[in-house]
């Protein structure tokens, strides 16, 4: 495993070090995952299309949530909510 160190600039600019850069093109998209203390950097063009739907399936889930603790949720009884889930 390789490892380098960089910074991050007031704008919030990071530079991925030029050891580091062998295969990432100019313009190349890069999924940027964190947990905890934890950031990892993915070419976004080797993903499997599963794990870009996982990931996007994560995001909406969270965003839901956020909005349900903002109160921003929306309450129906269960029928209502079939109904709702079968225009989809």
């Amino acid at each position: 495993m390789d490892v380098a160190i960089t910074r991050m600039s007031s704008k919030g600019q990071v530079v991925i070090p030029v050891e580091m850069r062998k295969g990432i093109g100019e313009g190349e998209k890069l999924l940027i995952m964190q947990n905890k203390n934890q950031i990892i950097l993915k070419k976004a063009s080797e993903l499997d299309e599963n794990v870009v739907d996982d990931i996007e399936f994560a995001r909406k889930t969270e965003e839901a949530w956020k909005n349900i603790e903002e109160g921003k949720g929306i309450e129906m009884d269960f029928d209502d909510f079939i109904e709702e889930m079968k225009k989809w």
